[in-house]
């Protein structure tokens, strides 16, 4: 349900059998935490994980965000919605340092913080 959702991007061998990393079972964790602790829904979540600043993450250009509907959307992660024509077109997300770096519950509260305190 968390892949069809685009909330989880497990890796997937040829024979589509799926491998789930420790950063996806931290994911994973922290999003069932979010439903059943804290009552937020899949939506919610989808919300939440929009609105962390990928642009400024993987340093897009402001052709790149203006074009880019993860950029300007609030409707799921980058990952989910990442924009045709911008940096992020050729890009496997799985890979990408926004969904690497930010699985963990801990990890998003602490780019935000640092955010909110105009650190980098």
């Amino acid at each position: 349900m968390y892949e069809k959702e685009s909330l989880i991007i497990p890796f997937k061998k040829s024979t589509n059998h799926r491998l789930y990393s420790k950063s996806d079972i931290e994911r994973i964790k922290c999003i069932r935490s979010a439903i059943n602790e804290s009552k937020i829904s899949i939506q919610g979540i989808k919300t939440i994980y929009s609105m962390m600043p990928c642009w400024e993450v993987i340093k897009c250009s402001e052709e790149d965000r203006r074009r880019c509907s993860a950029f300007s959307l609030h409707s799921g992660p980058c990952w989910a919605v990442k924009g045709k024509d911008t940096i992020c077109a050729s890009k496997d997300c799985r890979n990408c340092s926004v969904y690497q770096d930010y699985g963990e519950c801990g990890s998003i509260k602490k780019f935000i913080r640092n955010k909110l305190a105009g650190k980098e």
